[in-house]
């Protein structure tokens, strides 16, 4: 009797020993399938994803056409056939020049007020037209100069004035010109036109004179100068 006792209890730890191995075995977790590294296993967004699903049949729908010969691309646009969209009522275009005009660039004229040095405005004065009624000596000038550039006899011009030959006249002196007559001999002192050397203390109207025939109001014309602008020493002038 004591043996049955023994025999049944062992059977019963046993029992009781694998039914506590099976609920623990079933109780544990799956296990979680590894993952590479580096790699995120972020899902997508639910409309991400299905464009993606559609994306992949798309191709896969194509990709089965092309292999059967069924698949036909959808057709350009010929934008030569196009048709033109119509003109609206009342608009009128207007063509293009065949050629352009030429550019015409405009005057600038300087503002006032700006601080800015305007330019010297240089007035240049013509030669003595003719025969003068009178003349005023300058520095430098003398009958006899006078005579010669204004195409009269010495000797009327001396006698119109009451001159007499040699005497000295100061610059200022006004000559009455005599309105007959011309210069008995060759008027030109020296050859021109030319170019000459200003030399110390000369002036338009004694340059002049050193040429016989030469106005000096020429000879300041044929340089861009005034007639009462001083001369530098070496200055070259152009003799007309």
């Amino acid at each position: 009797m004591t043996k049955k006792i023994i025999i049944v209890v062992s059977l019963a730890l046993t029992a009781i020993v694998l039914l506590a191995a099976c609920e623990r075995s079933a109780s544990h977790p799956p296990l979680a399938t590894p993952t590479a590294v580096g790699t995120n296993s972020t899902p997508l967004p639910l409309g991400l994803q299905q464009l993606q699903d559609l994306g992949t049949q798309t191709a896969m729908y194509v990709q089965t056409e092309v292999a059967l010969g069924v698949f036909t691309p959808v057709p350009t646009t010929d934008l030569s056939l196009a048709t033109p969209t119509p003109t609206p009522p009342g608009f009128q275009s207007t063509p293009l020049p065949a050629t352009l005009p030429p550019l015409v660039l405009a005057t600038v004229t300087p503002m006032t007020g700006t601080g800015t040095t305007p330019m010297p405005v240089i007035v240049v004065p013509t030669a003595t037209p003719g025969r003068p009624s009178t003349y005023t000596l300058h520095s430098g000038e003398f009958p006899y100069c006078i005579a010669r550039r204004f195409n009269v006899d010495p000797a009327d011009l001396l006698s119109l004035n009451g001159l007499s030959s040699g005497e000295v006249l100061q610059p200022g002196t006004s000559l009455s010109i005599p309105a007959t007559g011309s210069f008995p001999g060759t008027r030109a002192l020296q050859s021109h036109p030319t170019q000459y050397t200003v030399a110390v203390d000369e002036t338009f109207y004694s340059i002049a004179c050193a040429f016989g025939d030469v106005d000096p109001s020429a000879i300041a014309a044929a340089n861009g100068m005034a007639v009462t602008a001083p001369l530098t020493t070496g200055k070259i002038l152009n003799i007309p």
